[in-house]
């Protein structure tokens, strides 16, 4: 998986397809990532204490990594390509070449 913690990227299908966000956490060995602020469902949470209520509280879950695209400042939505600098390696944009 290419994408990493940090990145810009765009939804490209599901139900906030054409949301655009920042990767919050990735899940490489899973093949997810969770972006901020979108695919946010409610969860109806118990009361924890005597006395308390209970509560609806929003909770970020993880999206496919194959159904995001990572934006490049030149192109928009694209997808990675690697290349390799000697023993470094960095992720370019498949369109414009250009290091993301």
């Amino acid at each position: 998986m290419r994408i990493k913690k940090g990145d810009n990227v765009r939804v490209m299908t599901g139900k906030d397809k054409g949301k655009e966000g920042k990767v919050a956490r990735a899940m490489p060995s899973r093949g997810f990532v969770v972006i901020e602020g979108i695919n946010v469902f409610k969860k109806h949470a118990r009361p924890k204490r005597q006395g308390e209520k209970g509560e609806i509280i929003d909770v970020v879950r993880p999206l496919p990594a194959s159904n995001v695209r990572i934006l490049c400042p030149a192109c928009g939505p694209t997808r990675i390509a690697m290349k390799m600098d000697g023993k470094n390696k960095s992720r370019i944009c498949r369109k414009c070449g250009k290091a993301l």
